[in-house]
């Protein structure tokens, strides 16, 4: 058998491992057991003559040999679907754009970019979805998104080890903020003293995320009122005099009322960078448009922060 002889299914079910970065996700996302897909996969690397995926306890990852072939199947898989779609006299998708985003980057950046992209060129389709930073690496490497806002924290490195290495461009850089209820003592002043923080309650994220929305730097065992992935919930939470919970500056334009968002003093800077991730290859116009746009929309809020200076 040769790689010749390699089915679009299997090249199918190999990007979707790829994207998910488990054999379980994958089979789940296309309607697969996980034993079709062992067995495409399998198939697969009997015709590449090489394994492609190393098994990990937390997932699988690419190996070098599966990254020539993810970057040659994306390229097939594309062509095979939009000749599906010229056949079918549907509307080529040369225009648009699948950007990828973590959550508060959600809250404030996207809206505002694409709002802006849509007034000054209503023909560009830019589709979304949120995720983690390391998914949407994931999902960048496999080909299904064109470009990705990651987030990232000190000490700032690279989103991932794998080759060819990704183009990183910093949107923004600001200090961690804590949101505080408008009716707590804190809220009278202009800034929170790193030691205002202990003893305090906390609303911080759900499941894996259980420490985020807590101050990073605090020297105590910090008490966990509430717990909430949804950034709206949390806020809400805040409103509602319940705790106070980390956000990135750039959700302060995104306040809902009753809530104050402060910077910290006293202690070492917590900076929070948004980057805006793809792959070391030409884009399309349609791409390069979304990116001036988030740029734009970047500088726009950093502005609003600082007053406009």
């Amino acid at each position: 058998m040769t790689f010749t002889d390699a089915s679009l299914t299997a090249l199918r079910v190999f990007r979707e491992v790829a994207e998910r970065g488990t054999l379980t996700a994958a089979a789940a996302a296309l309607g697969y057991t996980q034993s079709a897909v062992s067995r495409q996969i399998a198939s697969l690397e009997r015709a590449a003559g090489a394994p492609l995926l190393e098994r990990r306890h937390d997932g699988v990852r690419v190996t070098s040999a599966g990254q020539v072939v993810l970057r040659r199947a994306t390229v097939v898989l594309d062509q095979v679907d939009a000749t599906a779609r010229e056949l079918a006299g549907m509307p080529d998708e040369q225009a648009t754009v699948r950007l990828g985003w973590f959550a508060s980057a959600g809250a404030a950046l996207v809206p505002r970019a694409l709002g802006a992209l849509h007034r000054t060129h209503p023909g560009i389709t830019v589709v979304t979805r949120e995720g983690s930073t390391p998914a949407l690496v994931r999902a960048l490497r496999a080909g299904t998104l064109d470009l990705a806002l990651i987030a990232s924290a000190p000490p700032f490195r690279p989103p991932d080890t794998e080759t060819p290495a990704l183009v990183l461009r910093t949107l923004t850089e600001r200090s961690l903020c804590v949101a505080v209820p408008g009716t707590h003592p804190l809220a009278r002043n202009d800034f929170i003293d790193v030691t205002d923080l202990h003893g305090q309650r906390w609303i911080a994220g759900a499941g894996g995320e259980r420490l985020m929305g807590v101050w990073p730097g605090l020297d105590e065992r910090p008490e966990i009122a509430h717990t909430a992935r949804d950034w709206l919930a949390k806020l809400r939470l805040v409103a509602a005099g319940t705790g106070v919970t980390t956000v990135p500056a750039v959700l302060a334009s995104a306040m809902p009322p009753g809530v104050r968002v402060l910077p910290v003093r006293g202690g070492p800077a917590e900076q929070r960078r948004i980057v805006l991730a793809r792959l070391p290859q030409p884009v399309s116009d349609p791409a390069a448009r979304l990116a001036d746009a988030l740029r734009a929309a970047a500088i726009e809020l950093d502005d609003d922060l600082t007053g406009g200076g």
